[in-house]
């Protein structure tokens, strides 16, 4: 009988940076555009239907006692494929459980760090998507921030944690994935905060989220919203207890927020360099910065934290070296990467426009995410 390897499993060995050999059974073109990558993955890409008559076009490639899983879309060809190798001698095979479509909804919580009066800082880490979101937890409270779409995985926290979610969370409007932030506020009865300028369009009620207008977590942790435009014309930062900087989609550890994702980009491009470079330039160097999402597996750091210190960002982040405006605008401009798959549905969704069936909105998400500046 063919072993499985539930995500949660891999998702241990990427964050671990673990040595990992992946056989991706899925067509080349599906593999090309979005694949499991980490810091000591191999990934091997041979079709499936190229494995039907046997599976010599791989056997040289891979050894007889090796660790192998093998991956597909939705992880019946992956046992097949698995089956096949055991056949022929292979001992240690694995097949990804849910394939690809389950590895997309993963996620996995890393602590960030203390907070002042007993509280915790976690990152939950969506391996298969490259989404983080935050779980703020102090004295029997939490805010939950970028909330994905699996919101299940939040309550299943606060309740190990024996925590009441009070506050929901947006850095903005999302374009490149499903925001549950609205659904899980309604289903614990907490708040559900949202930058204005990104909701005038939205058909739901929901509390504005402005600078100046901090937000309490447990009586003793600040949220402190930084209107930070340039993503989206409302992108809101949040710092954290004066040491956590959460950037939403403006800045990354290697790259830097795209301004394109409403037709706008000539407008909102300003709006980005001036929060790069006037806005936060006026913040702390110390502060970590924790961002809404990553695009390089070299990104995850140890035990699978995506961080960086404000001040390192600004000498290593090549985004943040442009000088002149002119040239700012250029390079923006000439390392915007494929829109993301389906965004303007996913727009339409997170404004509460359309309500797509749960599979709909899985097919919806499918892919990388595509929130950055290619550097």
């Amino acid at each position: 009988m063919v072993k499985i390897m539930t995500t949660k499993e891999l998702a241990k060995k990427v964050i671990q940076h673990e040595e990992s050999l992946i056989l991706d059974v899925r067509n080349t073109d599906e593999f090309d555009n979005w694949k499991i990558e980490g810091g000591k993955v191999e990934v091997i890409n041979e079709p499936y239907f190229n494995l039907l008559d046997g599976v010599d076009p791989v056997a040289g490639k891979l050894k007889k006692e090796q660790e192998i899983i093998v991956v597909c879309a939705k992880g019946g060809s992956s046992e097949m494929v698995a089956e096949l190798l055991e056949d022929e001698g292979f001992s240690n095979v694995y097949s990804l459980e849910g394939g690809m479509k389950l590895w997309s909804e993963h996620l996995e919580p890393i602590k960030v760090g203390d907070l002042s009066g007993g509280g915790t800082l976690y990152q939950f880490v969506r391996l298969g998507k490259g989404c983080l979101s935050y779980f703020v937890e102090v004295n029997g409270e939490a805010a939950i921030i970028d909330s994905n779409r699996m919101t299940d995985i939040y309550e299943e926290f606060a309740k190990e944690r024996g925590v009441k979610i009070t506050h929901v969370l947006d850095t903005h409007l999302h374009a490149d994935h499903i925001s549950g932030g609205r659904q899980l506020a309604e289903k614990v009865g907490a708040t559900y905060h949202l930058p204005p300028k990104d909701a005038t369009e939205v058909t739901f009620e929901y509390t504005p989220m402005e600078e100046g207008n901090d937000i309490q977590v447990g009586g003793t942790v600040k949220v402190q919203p930084i209107y930070s435009p340039g993503h989206t014309i409302g992108s809101t930062s949040f710092l954290i207890d004066d040491q956590y900087l959460l950037t939403g989609d403006i800045l990354f550890v290697r790259s830097i927020g795209r301004p394109d994702l409403a037709g706008l980009a000539e407008d909102w491009v300003n709006d980005l360099r001036n929060t790069l470079y006037n806005r936060y330039k006026e913040l702390s160097e110390d502060l970590l910065v924790l961002p809404a999402h990553y695009s390089f597996a070299e990104e995850l750091g140890k035990g699978g934290l995506i961080s960086a210190r404000l001040g390192d960002l600004y000498q290593r982040n090549s985004s943040l070296q442009v000088d002149d405006e002119g040239q700012f605008r250029k390079m923006v401009a000439e390392n915007l990467p494929p829109q993301p798959n389906a965004y303007e549905d996913i727009r339409k969704t997170n404004m509460g426009k359309i309500s797509p069936e749960e599979e709909k909105k899985k097919e919806m998400e499918t892919g990388p995410n595509r929130c950055a500046v290619e550097g």
